[in-house]
């Protein structure tokens, strides 16, 4: 027999250590139908549009995009136009002054060529609005580049 009590240390109720549960009850919150409830809940949210990953946050998890494209080469990096829960740090501004690699004869012209688009490109810092961890960039054509961030399939 185990005796409950209350605040101010007075026996509440008992309750028996024999008690069955009767497991075939089941609770008013159980809702048999939640998994598709919450599908079309999604869909309805994305507008049909199929993205490469939902993004979140690597700190706490947040949802921060649910529309987005992988980045061709880096695979870990990710761009959107349209983001939640994010908060632009406008006073941090981070410029860009474009790579300098060496390429063999045949990406000299590419190189160049991507050097000369990205010059002189500012960007802003992207953090989590939950957590404030750093996620990633925001351009001057307000396209967010995350690189910090956990995806998951979509």
């Amino acid at each position: 027999m185990i005796e409950t009590f209350n605040r101010i240390g007075e026996v509440h109720g008992a309750v028996s250590d024999d008690d069955e549960i009767d497991y075939s009850v089941k609770p008013k919150f159980y809702d048999p139908e939640l998994d598709d409830k919450d599908e079309v809940w999604v869909q309805k949210k994305r507008g049909g549009r199929s993205s490469d990953a939902i993004l979140n946050c690597p700190a706490c998890f947040t949802t921060l995009c649910l529309d987005c494209q992988r980045h061709e080469k880096n695979v870990t990096q990710y761009r959107a136009m349209f983001v939640v829960n994010c908060k632009i740090k406008s006073k941090q501004v981070v410029a860009h002054l474009g790579s300098k690699r060496k390429r063999g004869k045949k990406g000299r012209g590419s190189s160049e060529a991507e050097a000369g688009s990205d010059m002189g490109k500012t960007y802003k810092r992207v953090c989590c609005s939950v957590c404030s961890t750093e996620v990633g960039v925001i351009d001057e054509e307000e396209v967010y580049h995350f690189f910090n961030v956990i995806p998951s399939e979509s």
